[in-house]
């Protein structure tokens, strides 16, 4: 019988995964994404026999220890368990999932809580990039409670910062990986960026899309995912992924003039689904794009703070770049973020021998 496995379910912006300490999973990957699939119940689309949620953003795990990085004070994992296919994927980093990792270290005694504040450096081990994930700890304890709304989640928890370092070029070869800041694909004009998450940005109307459809709608256009798709797989060639048909990355962002006071409005494709909101590294990457000179969303008045619309609100981001010709480079980038813990425990893995 395959014993329990020690795990924190959490709450990381506006995505849930399962955290874990790596001395508590299988060394070997291959074995460790076989229980990973086993615990979290795919491949199956309710993810039933698991803790799985039975969405992508729902469907997530994060393996934490501590760190050989003089940088850095633990290493964080982010694995995307695919839903209804027997895949586990590492190929790109999750900073949803990242705002748990600051308290999960500090929760599992990985890092010792400071008074009032407890920075927590992490080595994102996907990238190698570095954050530093801020933490409110009064009285040398993890406070979850607060007063900070995050658009996606409901009511209100405590302010967590979370500041990205180096995360430009993070999985494609550099920030602007096709080295343009402007590409066709396919006779639709692009911006291709990676500060922390591969993303393509597209106007929603040269796709004959208003851009302020809801998730639901985008999906059931048959037409339409078929397109991004047909895009995607030109711009990951382009942007230095490859054959990206079996890859989550890039992401496909289509863009549109903001409806509610922000920066922009955005619908995210990741990549299949769309997601209800923004991912926490492609809200990064969006802002980015925001601010270089001559992308598809370029801001010549540019907020000090990026408000990023989504389908259920906004997400704010805080980007620095500085365009010397054409040399782009980034300096601070970072997000507000919140998290909560939701369960601790053990969790059972699923055994064939029990279905046999």
């Amino acid at each position: 019988m395959t014993a329990p496995v020690p795990v924190l379910v959490m709450r990381g912006g506006t995505s849930k995964g399962a955290y874990f300490r790596a001395e508590d999973l299988p060394a070997d990957p291959a074995e460790r994404d076989r229980l990973l699939l086993a615990i979290m119940g795919s491949p199956d689309p309710r993810q039933i026999d698991g803790i799985g949620g039975g969405h992508p953003l729902t469907s997530k795990v994060a393996v934490i220890s501590p760190s050989d990085d003089p940088e850095a004070d633990v290493d964080y994992l982010f694995l995307q368990v695919q839903v209804d296919k027997p895949i586990v994927s590492a190929e790109q980093p999750c900073g949803n999932i990242l705002a748990g990792v600051g308290p999960f270290a500090i929760e599992r005694g990985l890092v010792k809580a400071h008074d009032q504040k407890t920075p927590v450096r992490v080595r994102m081990v996907n990238t190698g990039a570095l954050a530093v994930v801020t933490v409110p700890t009064p009285d040398g304890r993890v406070r979850y409670t607060g007063d900070t709304a995050l658009s996606g989640v409901p009511g209100t928890a405590a302010r967590l910062e979370v500041e990205f370092r180096d995360t430009a070029g993070s999985v494609a070869p550099g920030l602007l990986p096709t080295g343009r800041v402007l590409d066709d694909l396919d006779g639709v004009p692009a911006t291709c960026v990676d500060n922390g998450m591969p993303v393509v940005l597209m106007n929603a109307g040269d796709l004959g899309v208003s851009g302020y459809e809801s998730p639901a709608q985008l999906e059931a256009d048959g037409e339409l995912r078929r397109r991004v798709e047909e895009l995607r797989l030109i711009a990951g060639r382009l942007m230095g992924l490859g054959d990206v048909a079996a890859a989550t990355v890039p992401k496909m962002c289509l863009v549109a003039p903001p409806a509610h006071g922000g920066a922009l409005s955005t619908r995210m494709f990741i990549p299949h689904r769309v997601h209800a909101s923004i991912g926490v590294l492609a809200a990064v990457s969006v802002g980015t794009a925001v601010a270089v000179p001559g992308s598809v969303c370029f801001l010549n008045d540019l907020p000090e703070t990026i408000r990023i619309e989504h389908p259920t609100g906004f997400y704010d981001v805080v980007i620095d770049v500085e365009a010397a010709g054409d040399r782009i480079t980034v300096g601070r980038s970072a997000v507000v973020s919140t998290a909560r813990l939701l369960l601790e425990g053990q969790v059972h893995p699923r055994q064939e021998s029990d279905h046999d």
